[in-house]
């Protein structure tokens, strides 16, 4: 199918902050009713299974409305009514973690091809002849931020160390805690881009103010940053969570990390920690142990630039640029 004849649905969650940013890329949206139904207490389960069978209620009305030649999941419980009112069509998942969640398992059942990030997530999956290793998807104009481009729309030196602290698009109050804990010693030896999340960013913009001049003019604070890329891309050093991005964006700016894993939650973060770090490219640090680690790390990574070097080096090795045009191939395959 030509590209210039695509059509395209984006199905999401009622509620959720996907809408926002789907349609701010033009895409047409749709939302459904969705919950899970794992994990929640039995008070709750009866109103989530109600819940659900709304959501393949109107996921048929969509189906039937939008008549796609294949669907393409990527995990979360919204995907679980489509599958179900959708179990016909054809369908590509995409598995973004190294270890799938309950729902990419559950989805797993319906999809004629696994599209996923590394080689390693095949040893979760049956049939073996479904399981394509793509790479993790990335924008194309993520990677189109150089680093002293990315330091002047910051305002930073390129010539000093930048460190960026990130803990997800909801942010992550620990890593917060930590940094704020120990700025002064850490901005005496980088400047900080810090990504707070909505939550602490009222918190950390106001340490930031208690900062001396010469101090707050190498701290930048965000809530939110839609040019990931600019961070990224100025950044010798990334403090995050360990989620699905940091397999894909990482690897493409060459970009060592001390990953900390969310400890509330499904071990998928710890693996895709454990696979970084593993091959080199990466440090992993317990939840509970970063506040007291967090300024011998970066004092010493920052000092040892043949070990920085050598992490950026290996992280880089793991970079698929082409991750994107191999999962439209897979879904172009199934297209009349």
């Amino acid at each position: 199918m030509p590209l210039a004849d695509l059509q395209l649905l984006w199905v999401g969650g009622e509620g959720g902050m996907e809408a926002e940013l789907v349609q701010r890329e033009h895409i047409p949206f749709r939302a459904i009713p969705a919950a899970g139904v794992h994990g929640v207490g039995l008070s709750t389960l009866p109103k989530n299974f109600i819940t659900l069978a709304r959501g393949v209620f109107e996921a048929r009305k969509i189906l039937r409305e939008f008549k796609p030649d294949v669907m393409f999941f990527t995990g979360g419980y919204v995907a679980v009514p489509m599958a179900f009112a959708g179990w016909q069509i054809p369908s590509v998942l995409y598995v973004p973690d190294i270890e799938p969640g309950l729902a990419l398992k559950a989805l797993a059942w319906f999809a004629d091809k696994i599209t996923v990030s590394t080689p390693t997530s095949s040893a979760y999956f049956s049939r073996p002849e479904r399981i394509v290793a793509t790479g993790y998807p990335l924008r194309p104009d993520l990677t189109k931020w150089r680093k002293a481009d990315a330091c002047k729309e910051l305002g930073l030196d390129a010539d000093e160390p930048i460190l960026l602290v990130f803990g997800g698009s909801k942010g992550a109050r620990s890593i917060n805690n930590a940094i704020l804990a120990h700025l002064p010693k850490l901005l005496a030896k980088t400047q900080i881009v810090h990504i707070t999340g909505k939550l602490d960013y009222e918190t950390v913009q106001n340490a930031r103010n208690a900062l001396g001049q010469n101090q707050a003019e190498r701290y930048r604070v965000f809530d939110y940053v839609h040019e990931m890329g600019m961070a990224l891309g100025a950044a010798d050093l990334v403090i995050s969570r360990a989620g699905a991005s940091s397999l894909g964006e990482y690897p493409a700016f060459g970009l060592p990390a001390i990953l900390v894993p969310y400890p509330y939650a499904w071990r998928y973060q710890k693996v895709n920690a454990e696979y970084l770090s593993e091959r080199g490219a990466a440090l992993l640090v317990k939840d509970e142990d970063l506040d007291a680690q967090v300024v011998s790390l970066v004092y010493g990574l920052l000092q040892d630039q043949e070990k920085l070097a050598g992490m950026r080096a290996k992280m880089r090795s793991l970079a698929a640029p082409l991750a994107a045009e191999k999962i439209a191939a897979e879904l172009q395959a199934f297209a009349k």
